[in-house]
């Protein structure tokens, strides 16, 4: 009888024993899973915020940009100068259904004449950039006066990083229509 006594003893200390060894195992589980939680939480949002950080740098550049073409723009329409006209172009407006397309043909007002030189030779990138800037354009965003504008300012922005003979002062839509 004393050793069933001590039989259920030993096996009490083992399911004690069991009991807490699970329980310790269950715990690092628990703090492992916290801190993969908050490591993950703190990763996600240095990435936003770093590509904040730089959303907001390049918006700020482009806002620079804007005001000094602006200026270079000028409404100093009677002394404007020589014109480089581009053939027509058709693109489809960024929508979800797809369902827009605009239609514009556009001069380019260059700051000297041998720019023109360079803009021959250049044609099919300087084509890729404005099919690019309209293409990335909504109805909305385009369809005022406003809207244009800009429109012009960031055609003039994107040509004029790839020219090194001079610079394109302003954009003329000649034919600008959107269905």
């Amino acid at each position: 009888m004393a050793e069933a006594i001590e039989n259920t003893e030993v096996e009490v200390e083992k399911k004690s024993g069991s009991n807490m060894l699970l329980i310790i195992v269950a715990a690092i589980l628990f703090i492992i899973l916290i801190g993969g939680a908050v490591a993950g939480y703190l990763l996600l949002n240095s990435d936003d915020e770093v590509l904040n950080d730089a959303n907001k740098a390049q918006q700020t550049q482009v806002a620079n940009q804007k005001s000094t073409t602006k200026t270079a723009r000028g409404t100093n329409y009677a002394e404007i100068g020589q014109m480089y006209p581009m053939n027509s172009f058709v693109v489809n407006l960024y929508s979800e259904s797809g369902s827009r397309y605009l239609k514009t043909t556009l001069n380019l007002e260059l700051s000297s004449e041998e720019l023109a030189m360079e803009l021959d030779a250049k044609t099919p990138l300087i084509r890729d950039i404005i099919i690019k800037t309209l293409s990335a354009k909504t109805y909305e965003e385009i369809s005022t006066i406003k809207g244009k504008e800009n429109l012009k300012d960031e055609i003039v922005l994107s040509v004029n990083e790839v020219l090194s003979d001079g610079h394109v002062n302003n954009v003329f839509f000649t034919d600008f229509v959107i269905q």
